[in-house]
């Protein structure tokens, strides 16, 4: 999300949130209550100047406006407060809101007598927090998703290719791809069971990219995360390991342990994928910063090292935990795959310290759900 869209954004919220308390001591038409209004739609206007779809998403007591957090602090905490007393966990605003519609919002979460039940409208659209899964699809019935990840794969090999062959990244055709995954994913809802079989261990790192990127989709979506935000998710997911095209082809598929030296050959593509990603036009600044943080670990320990204060995207804690799960659950030159169960053992044991420990709680229901 553009940096210059986040102050307006938390002055927006500050003032929904304070004209919505006024309300409930005063009245919904108080002159101070409709001064608020009208300074949370002015904010809100020069928000979406800047950003014309702003999504905004609960994780735990975070609010992730368009893949950042915005500051905690009273006012957003109050406002989580509100939308989950509503049942609500993912909220969008679009370009053109009106003052009607925001004094809906505002009305309806106060739950005053012109409260009533909360809706979505032209220009606000509201969502719940919730995994969602078709239960009918279990059986012998073939996979929508088969036949489609079959051929993306061959797609991002070519595109990975060609960027370990002219060191640069061609972004043309990445968004479909990504929005063909989604519409996929949607007809199918099974994304564990979706994910792109390897045809040789020489295929892992393009197969692997295209696993990455279904998973931090099923992760966004059982969230009820929409729209743009999701495809830069996906696109996150998908350009995350760009970087490994940097690295010397006998170091990425040797089958013995690394040396150190080959080891810190390695630990550079976050560095070099986000490089690349960040020199390509077209290419959301999500996918640069995943790029540079999916190693980074939730408590700082992996890599690359960052100075302190440093604040990692939540959806490079996506991505990391995505990456982990494929990398596991697929044998490789130098590791055979590792079980379902132990692999949620072990994301179990390494919550809170290695990853997010909401987003992790998120992953495993999503697996719990494939392994009953």
């Amino acid at each position: 999300m553009n940096r210059s869209a986040l102050e307006p954004l938390r002055n927006a919220v500050r003032h929904l949130v304070t004209a919505v308390s006024s309300a409930a001591l005063y009245s919904f038409d108080h002159q101070q209550v409709t001064r608020l209004r009208a300074v949370t739609l002015d904010n809100l206007t020069t928000t979406l100047q800047e950003e014309p779809d702003i999504s905004l998403v609960i994780i735990g007591d975070e609010l992730l406006a368009g893949g950042v957090p915005l500051d905690t602090g009273l006012y957003v905490g109050r406002f989580v407060e509100m939308l989950r007393a509503r049942g609500i966990g993912h909220i969008r605003f679009l370009q053109g809101i009106t003052g009607e519609e925001l004094s809906s919002l505002a009305a309806s979460l106060g739950g005053g007598q012109k409260g009533g039940e909360i809706r979505s409208t032209e220009h606000i659209r509201l969502g719940r927090v919730e995994v969602r899964f078709n239960r009918s699809g279990e059986g012998d019935e073939k996979d929508p998703l088969a036949d489609f990840t079959t051929e993306e794969v061959t797609r991002i090999t070519e595109l990975y290719e060609d960027v370990a062959r002219n060191r640069k990244l061609r972004a043309a055709g990445i968004a479909d791809v990504v929005g063909g995954i989604i519409t996929a994913l949607r007809e199918q809802a099974r994304p564990l069971m979706a994910l792109a079989p390897l045809r040789d261990l020489d295929e892992y790192t393009f197969a692997h990219s295209v696993n990455v990127c279904i998973l931090n989709l099923a992760q966004a979506m059982s969230l009820g995360i929409d729209g743009p935000l999701l495809q830069e998710i996906g696109i996150a997911g998908l350009l995350h390991d760009i970087g490994k095209m940097f690295v010397p082809r006998e170091i990425l598929t040797k089958p013995a342990q690394l040396t150190e030296d080959e080891w810190r050959i390695m630990r550079r593509h976050p560095h070099q994928g986000a490089r690349c990603l960040i020199e390509t036009p077209g290419v959301p600044h999500l996918a640069a910063v995943a790029a540079f943080e999916h190693h980074m670990k939730h408590d700082f320990s992996g890599y690359p090292e960052v100075p302190p204060g440093w604040s990692q995207s939540l959806v490079s804690e996506m991505t990391s935990i995505s990456d982990f799960f494929d990398a596991l659950r697929t044998r490789r030159a130098y590791s055979d795959s590792v079980e379902l169960r132990q692999i949620a053992g072990m994301l179990l044991d390494r919550r809170g310290r290695e990853f997010h420990p909401l987003l992790t709680r998120n992953f495993l229901l999503i697996l719990s759900r494939m392994m009953a």
